[in-house]
């Protein structure tokens, strides 16, 4: 059987995906087995108690809708306003979902962590999140990485391509390097980010257009409760929340694994071939059920 499917796979390596006009995809890091194994994973129910923002630990100004998913800020001047998870984690890696379009951020929109004891709200308009010693945020709008008020730099990289030179190596594929360049101006972030934290290890990351674009905070404080946060100082914007997925400390299982690499051969353009895989039906509903 596994003589077949190889020849299988390898005999429609052609089909693989287009080119994307995301930049992305270029600025990727390799991920671990248990991270992409997690990734790739069904994600757990919408409803599950992870996706709510507390009830509780929110500026007066962000309105939580019933679900729990979701909150807006309220339009109010010279203020800026935080929200952190109802649930905090302690060890593990996991996933998050955060939905917050770009039409809806202004300045110091940032997303991250942070710990019980990080401020919510303050007076002007402010990097909330990232703002103290409790809390690590990325904003959105310049790209910077924030931690205790300082800014540590651009995320993901102080160097990168401007963004019209890496679409179009993308698309061209040419070996000729194109060099390096400090960004002219900041890359603009999707309303979809997914943020992974690494309790085990302590470090925080983001993923964008499906790339993992590695490590942006280490040295977390390991056994202590961590929380997913946002801040903001614009009216009306609404941010969504939603727990995807976790990991423990203990490495994947083979299947997993195994499962991981096919999906990954096939990429997002063949995923609906699944079903003529040389598999037998129960490992091809495995498939199926791990998307």
């Amino acid at each position: 059987m596994g003589v077949s499917l190889s020849v299988w796979l390898y005999s429609r390596e052609d089909d693989s995906s287009p080119s994307s006009s995301s930049a992305f995809p270029l600025l990727a890091v390799s991920t671990s087995s248990r991270l992409a194994v997690t990734l790739n994973s069904s994600p757990v129910a919408p409803a599950d108690s992870r996706s709510h923002w507390s009830s509780v630990h929110r500026s007066p100004h962000f309105l939580l809708s019933d679900c729990k998913q979701e909150v807006t800020r309220s339009p109010v001047e010279l203020s800026s306003d935080g929200v952190r998870a109802e649930e905090g984690v302690k060890s593990g890696l996991h996933v998050w979902e955060v939905l917050w379009s770009p039409d809806h951020r202004g300045s110091h929109a940032v997303m991250g962590v942070c710990t019980r004891r990080g401020p919510l709200q303050a007076s002007g308009y402010n990097v909330l999140i990232g703002g103290d010693s409790q809390s690590w945020g990325w904003e959105l709008k310049t790209n910077q990485l924030w931690h205790a008020g300082q800014s540590l730099g651009l995320y993901p990289g102080k160097k990168r391509r401007c963004h019209s030179e890496a679409v179009q190596d993308f698309r061209t594929k040419s070996s000729t390097s194109l060099g390096t360049k400090v960004a002219q101006t900041p890359l603009l972030i999707p309303e979809r980010v997914l943020l992974v934290l690494d309790a085990d290890a302590g470090t925080l990351g983001f993923v964008v257009d499906g790339s993992f674009l590695g490590v942006a905070f280490q040295g977390l404080p390991r056994g202590e409760e961590l929380f997913p946060a946002v801040s903001s100082v614009r009216g009306g914007a609404s941010i969504r929340l939603r727990y995807l997925n976790g990991a423990t400390r203990d490495p994947p299982a083979l299947m997993a694994l195994c499962g991981l690499s096919i999906r990954q051969f096939l990429g997002q353009q063949r995923q609906n071939q699944i079903g003529k895989l040389p598999l037998p039906p129960r490992l091809q509903h495995y498939l199926l059920s791990s998307q």
